[in-house]
């Protein structure tokens, strides 16, 4: 089959192209972006196209990218194609952001596509990734230990939407319909066009690079023995995603019902429901929640198990902190995913006996007092098997204290007589011991009588108010993770 009308099928297979479309073509000057911009150019008037190209300089060749625009220039007039030409910094961006050169490229040139197609008005960018690159992702994933997601590639179409300068939120669809044409059928298809000629990258040529190490030495390897090998991955690949598109529906639907809050920079879920999934749910599941708070980067295949394991056996009030400040915490009966930075807890006076949401912890705290003879409660704060056990609990001898109490955060020269500790500590030594997060300290709320602390809750109360044998009232304080 002649290329063009392969082209053509994988266009209308995956419906890739409407009438009268813009499409802004990536083209870097290589076989595969000069392939697809000729295509392109042949089927323009098929489908009634408006063609612009974009050519970025990444500024780590710069004794070849000024050849490399001048080719593109000269091919754009040629084909009567608007060329665009960007500079990026990727050592700049690379550095700022700690990426690897190909990590910071790759984020750098989606900047630009979206950035330039949201300029010109375009609804396509086509890019020249073909069956080849496919294969190579494959094996890159495979050695990296992905799951199903993960090997299923390049997606052929991927739809996204772009809000504008003026906040419209306009429609963006980037799409590959090179995806299913192997390297050998492209430079055939340009060898026997003798006016079309192409550049090449010489970091392409680098074998200090996984791809390229791949490409020139373990794919050549792989196809000797077997000539139908990027063919044989590319079905598997469309496997995987066909089966990966069906669990996303399921996933998204089951997502939806668990929701039981949400905004830009948090989703609370439900947590029973999460007990009992099947794992290869849960974690697709994990992944949608967290791509809608943050976004996905940094996100590994372990920090989902963590969070996998947060929901199995962790307490109410345990949390695990993820790439890009994402904080997932788990309460009484819901699981929470959040961006956004810790507020600190605004100081109340507390009246005893009563009970006080305080919403930036997350918790209530409940005063109730007894009557009942201190022997029962003598010691209870040191017992490690006591309901009163410091943490989400404790006791104080009433008669010690002066009322009303007041709840704040810490401030700097906090210091307490931990419990059980037998001398006076400083508040910030004490949750560092403790390995309390940073941005966690100022969230903890911290009960005070007459100036002095007396608990600092969910951690250690204070020795010196604590219940004896000949205490007559008890103050028994108690925090709840807020249902």
């Amino acid at each position: 089959m002649e290329l063009l009308e392969k082209v053509r099928e994988t266009i209308n297979k995956y419906s890739m192209l409407s009438e009268a479309e813009h499409v802004l073509i990536g083209l870097s000057g290589g076989a595969d972006s000069v392939c697809l911009t000729i295509l392109l150019s042949k089927l323009r008037e098929d489908f009634n196209l408006t063609l612009s190209a974009v050519y970025i300089d990444h500024g780590l060749r710069p004794e070849e990218t000024e050849h490399e625009k001048a080719f593109c220039k000269a091919l754009c007039n040629n084909l009567g194609i608007d060329l665009h030409i960007k500079g990026v910094d990727v050592r700049g961006y690379a550095k700022e952001n700690k990426l690897n050169l190909q990590e910071a490229g790759r984020e750098l040139r989606y900047k630009v596509y979206e950035g330039l197609a949201n300029g010109i008005k375009a609804e396509r960018i086509a890019l020249g990734h073909n069956a080849d690159d496919q294969a190579e992702t494959f094996l890159i994933r495979l050695l990296r230990g992905s799951g199903e997601k993960g090997l299923s590639g390049i997606p052929p179409v991927r739809r996204q939407e772009l809000r504008t300068q003026k906040s419209e939120v306009r429609s963006l669809t980037i799409i590959r319909p090179l995806i299913e044409v192997e390297r050998s059928e492209i430079e055939k298809f340009l060898s026997q066009n003798p006016s079309v000629s192409f550049m090449v990258n010489s970091s392409n040529l680098k074998k200090d690079y996984l791809r390229n190490w791949i490409r020139l030495r373990v794919m050549p390897e792989l196809k000797r023995g077997n000539p139908a090998l990027v063919r044989n991955i590319c079905r598997t690949m469309d496997i995987l995603r066909e089966e990966d598109e069906y669990l996303e529906l399921i996933v998204a639907r089951t997502l939806r019902s668990l929701i039981s809050r949400k905004d830009d920079a948090l989703i609370e879920l439900l947590l029973l429901p999460l007990k009992t999934m099947e794992t290869a749910i849960l974690r697709r599941l994990l992944r949608r929640a967290i791509d809608a708070v943050r976004g996905l980067k940094g996100i590994n295949f372990t920090h989902i198990e963590d969070i996998i394991r947060l929901i199995r056996v962790g307490r109410s009030g345990d949390r695990i902190y993820l790439p890009e400040r994402i904080r997932a915490v788990k309460g009484y009966s819901t699981l929470l995913l959040t961006s956004r930075p810790p507020s600190k807890l605004s100081p109340i006076t507390f009246t005893v006996p009563g009970e006080v949401v305080l919403r930036e912890a997350e918790i209530t705290l409940k005063a109730e007092i007894s009557e009942v003879a201190g022997a029962r409660f003598a010691g209870a704060t040191l017992r490690k098997d006591s309901l009163w056990d410091g943490k989400t609990s404790a006791v104080f001898d009433l008669d010690k204290l002066s009322l009303p109490l007041e709840v704040r955060s810490r401030k700097y020269g906090d210091y307490f007589y931990p419990s059980g500790f037998g001398k006076r500590k400083k508040l910030q030594d004490f949750l560092v011991d403790e390995k309390v997060p940073r941005d966690e300290r100022g969230r903890i709320p911290i009960v005070l009588s007459g100036g002095d602390i007396i608990w600092i809750t969910g951690y250690r109360a204070d020795e010196r108010f604590k219940v004896t044998e000949d205490t007559k009232r008890v103050l028994l304080l108690e925090i709840k993770a807020l249902k």
